[in-house]
């Protein structure tokens, strides 16, 4: 058995080798297409235009299967426009996993709406619809649903407790490009959704997201609250194109009812339409490798890789930044952090789960967005439902339980296999850790 690197052994890999320069890592693909398609919107000087964007808007509708696609400066604020479009206002509820990054929910302040955090289900790791129905209430208006690390949650019992109390349900669609949910893309199933583009998720596109709806109520409410030139007033600037029908909504337009301006650069959405043709495919590659990698994951001990059944009808797409279940009891009790560092020692490129419990921060617990003088929580009639430690278990232990691992873009058995030795190294070697 050789030595393990953290105890003074050379490492398996050198420095950097397993990097966005290796080809079978590599993400997010670029080729001369993509700075074209950016070059032409600069020479253009349409940056800030909405042409290219509209193109962009009906592709991704019709790759997602959905009737409306609105382009955003980010997920953070296509999620706010979801959450505002569902009618989440001052002293609402809206419920939402708490193991999730801080752009999910935190919108819900800044409205003046309270988080009911409920927990997740210990193997897929998103929102368990078991801790749902408890939590609803005359003030919960939507329940947010992320399919984390591009796995799909269980949208039809959400979906049917949703119904069975009128309340919308707003998919985070950020981790999830390309992953379906029984022949259905993700993002398309709920009553709207929000997904993030930034450069570090699936589908790339730098600083950019959309909304996805099949509801054209909330797709006009979205335009409303931060979209004015699409409002059909005329100016040097922009069209008399109206996308709005609804008559409480057309006698506002001409300006953003929230007061923001949230469109997409056209850098992006010309970028998008580049990236769009070639997703699907690249997908294909991605579930290639990345099931291969799994199933010889799952022959170590201790470990377990999130991801859906074959036979399920669900998908990872992309595979969102690949997550492994870590058993420490499996391998005489070393803590997942331990291997963590053993791992990155070889030079492999395996990290924490990065998330950690929303409901344990203090801003969702103290912070007083509106100068009210006591926590927006509360400031306008909620519940109080904030929670401390203990409250969600399997969220709290999750962090300690799992960790990140690399994404193959490229079935490369050679490179694979030794990348999972590398694993069996370190777990065969655990002893040495444990001293």
């Amino acid at each position: 058995m050789s030595k393990l690197a953290i105890k003074g052994g050379t490492p398996d890999f050198e420095a950097q080798y397993l990097s966005n320069s290796t080809p079978s890592l590599c993400w997010p693909v670029y080729t001369g297409e993509d700075e074209n398609a950016i070059l032409s919107v600069l020479r253009g000087r349409k940056m800030s235009g909405t042409d290219i964007t509209k193109q962009f808007e009906k592709a991704y509708a019709e790759y997602v299967g959905a009737e409306h696609v609105l382009g955003y400066c980010s997920g953070t604020a296509s999620l706010h426009a979801a959450m505002w479009a569902c009618g989440v206002g001052a002293g609402d509820e809206v419920i939402a996993p708490s193991l999730t990054y801080w752009a999910t929910c935190t919108a819900a302040l800044s409205l003046g709406a309270t988080l009911n955090f409920a927990d997740i289900d210990p193997e897929t790791l998103c929102l368990d619809p078991d801790d749902i129905e408890h939590r609803i209430c005359d003030r919960t208006r939507a329940i947010i649903v992320v399919h984390y690390m591009g796995h799909p949650a269980d949208m039809d019992a959400i979906m049917a407790i949703a119904r069975k109390h009128n309340v919308k349900v707003i998919e985070d669609a950020s981790h999830s490009h390309g992953s379906l949910y029984k022949g259905r893309m993700t993002g398309a199933i709920g009553d709207i959704a929000g997904q993030s583009m930034m450069t570090g998720k699936s589908f790339a596109l730098g600083e950019a997201g959309v909304v996805i709806t099949n509801n054209r109520n909330l797709y006009e409410r979205c335009i409303s609250y931060g979209h004015y030139e699409r409002t059909g007033v005329a100016n040097n600037f922009n069209s008399s194109e109206r996308y709005i029908t609804d008559p409480e909504l057309v006698k506002f337009a001409g300006i953003p009812m929230g007061g923001r301006k949230d469109r997409m650069n056209q850098w992006c959405s010309a970028l998008g339409m580049v990236q769009l043709k070639y997703f699907a495919e690249r997908v294909r590659g991605i579930e290639e490798a990345m099931q291969y990698l799994a199933d010889e994951m799952d022959k170590l001990p201790g470990l377990k890789v999130h991801r859906p059944a074959k036979e399920s009808g669900l998908t990872k797409g992309a595979w969102y930044s690949p997550t492994c279940h870590y058993a420490p009891e499996e391998l005489d009790g070393l803590p997942v952090s331990k291997f963590i560092e053993a791992m990155q020692a070889e030079n492999m490129p395996i990290f924490s789960l990065g998330n950690f419990p929303l409901h344990q921060h203090t801003v969702f617990h103290e912070a007083d967005l509106f100068n009210q003088g006591q926590p927006t929580a509360l400031a306008f009639g909620q519940r109080d439902v904030r929670q401390g430690k203990g409250a969600l278990p399997v969220s709290e232990i999750t962090p300690s339980r799992t960790f990140r691992y690399s994404r193959f873009t490229k079935l490369d058995k050679p490179l694979i296999d030794r990348y999972v030795g590398c694993m069996k190294k370190v777990i065969d070697n655990r002893g040495e850790l444990l001293k």
